[in-house]
């Protein structure tokens, strides 16, 4: 996702129309920039699409792992789960039924 050059603000604009900002951040759900002498310094967003972001990067996270793990079982490397769980078990003096 680019950013979106409409949302791309000074820092002292920010602090003067915070409570502005703030809605326009919330209604939109896009990110802003904030500048500092021209220069991009922050992103700031609102709670609610920033929950959003850390889900959705947990998400592919996930994805990613059994991305992995498929491809290493096609590649052979690996062990069975029954295997795994048996020596687990032992580690920890439990038997399997």
């Amino acid at each position: 996702m680019a950013i979106d050059l409409a949302q791309i603000h000074s820092l002292s604009d920010f602090q003067r129309n915070t409570k502005a900002h703030i809605r326009k951040l919330k209604k939109t759900g896009k990110p802003a920039v904030l500048t500092v002498n021209g220069q991009a310094e922050v992103v700031v967003q609102s709670a609610e699409a920033y929950q959003k972001l850390l889900d959705d990067h947990e998400l592919l996270e996930s994805i990613r792992g059994i991305s992995r793990g498929l491809e290493q079982a096609k590649r052979g490397e690996g062990r069975p789960m029954r295997g795994f769980l048996e020596a687990l078990a032992n580690e920890h003096g439990l038997t399997l039924k």
